[in-house]
């Protein structure tokens, strides 16, 4: 039984959790590799994170791969890898139409999550996105209202009770809408959480930012320190109201450049077409990118993760010698071999999966990709490279020393192995 013995533990996918005995808060930090917090307490402006290392629980964890923002947090909030939920990236082609989509409807989504478990067993749920890309995947199947709240930063204006849970959010938090290209996207996600555990004071609460600093910004350097000190300052205040908290990464990042700054990019769909030759080209190799997303400014759709799928005829064996052949490339399978060694749905895979290197990406054509809004030399994810992300608690833990851990490890961590 739980810390309420009226309430059985909660089975979801797989695993079972007792009814919290504090609230849970969890926080996805996007993008965050490790470095960023320690860079942070070093600088002398993270106390929280400070206080978390000394006295808490500080962990590597691996995260999913492909190391992108969707598989990640849906990982996160079923507990389980995208064999089980199903999502495998943040774009994909639909094998059910042949057409390629972003992967954010919850239509995709093929395992509850644990707010759907937890709610249906009386806790209330609230769940703060910076973009809102994952809004409707993270409050998939929950109700609305007095025990549910679901919205984004981005759009923060724009929620209301019926669809969100919530209204008047801008005036709540007090502060602007903010930019979606901006610290202050994830910054009113802490906010609002801050605000609404002080009225509200939910059983479970996941918040989730953006990775726009860290595309930009190495650890340690002042604009990336000054981004941690503002996600310590509010989760300070989530810790003083008593909730444990886990802090973990969807991903990691690397810079993906050269010395002079050039992007280091493997542009695919060019080589399949030149190797493939007329007659096959025209049947069709299909490079998915499955960073894709609205929003590509600080990334240009290249990540170290794609999917090939190759025409009837083409010679499997040679195009994935030659893929491998290529300086910069680090792994080529195909789909039975990456869905088992990256625990994914194959169904939703092309023939071929590669992954670059920590210092390359992977692109489809030259002409396909817009880097003008490139202001810093090129940094991303999506590889194995990217897949090490810290895994912190303001508790002490149970686990022994070196045990494996995940990203999607988080929730069990904070309601089984707190002490």
């Amino acid at each position: 039984m739980s810390g309420r013995g009226d309430i059985p533990d909660i089975e979801v996918n797989g695993r079972t959790y007792p009814w919290p005995e504090r609230p849970v808060v969890v926080l996805c930090i996007d993008g965050s590799e490790p470095g960023y917090i320690e860079g942070a307490i070093e600088a002398g402006v993270a106390p929280f994170f400070a206080k978390v290392l000394a006295a808490g629980t500080a962990r590597l964890a691996d995260c999913v791969v492909p190391s992108f923002t969707n598989p990640n947090n849906l990982s996160i909030i079923t507990g389980a890898p995208p064999s089980v939920h199903g999502i495998c990236g943040n774009y994909f082609l639909d094998p059910d139409t042949g057409g390629e989509v972003m992967m954010n409807e919850p239509r995709f989504l093929r395992a509850p999550t644990l707010f759907q478990a937890f709610q249906a067993a009386g806790a209330t749920i609230v769940t703060i996105t910076a973009k809102d890309k994952l809004r409707r995947l993270l409050s998939h199947g929950l109700e609305m209202g007095a025990r549910g709240i679901g919205f984004s930063s981005e759009l923060a204006d724009q929620a209301n009770m019926v669809e969100h849970g919530i209204d008047g959010v801008p005036e709540l938090v007090d502060l602007p809408v903010p930019d979606v290209y901006s610290a202050a996207l994830s910054g009113f996600v802490l906010a609002a959480g801050v605000k609404i555990m002080g009225s509200r004071r939910p059983e479970i609460m996941y918040l989730s930012t953006t990775d726009y600093i860290q595309h930009k910004h190495a650890p340690g350097t002042p604009v990336a320190n000054d981004f941690y000190a503002m996600l310590d300052g509010y989760l300070g205040q989530l810790d003083a109201m008593g909730c444990t908290i886990v802090a973990t990464a969807d991903h990691g990042m690397n810079a993906k450049h050269d010395k002079a700054g050039a992007p280091r990019v493997i542009y695919l769909q060019s080589l399949l077409d030149e190797w493939l030759g007329p007659d096959l080209k025209k049947n069709g190799a299909r490079v998915i990118l499955p960073i894709t997303d609205p929003y590509v400014v600080h990334h240009g759709a290249l990540g170290s993760y794609a999917t090939a799928y190759l025409p009837n005829g083409a010679n499997f064996e040679d195009i994935a010698a030659r893929l491998r052949a290529i300086s910069g490339m680090e792994l080529v399978l195909d789909k039975a071999a990456a869905a088992e060694r990256f625990e994914l749905p194959p169904d939703r895979l092309g023939d071929l999966v590669m992954v670059s290197v920590h210092d390359h990406v992977l692109g489809t054509a030259a002409e396909r990709h817009d880097l003008s809004g490139l202001t810093e030399p090129l940094r991303s994810h999506g590889g194995i490279s990217e897949q090490r992300v810290p895994l912190l608690m303001n508790r002490a833990t149970d686990l022994v020393e070196g045990h494996a851990l995940r990203n999607f490890d988080a929730f069990d961590l904070a309601l089984n192995h707190a002490v």
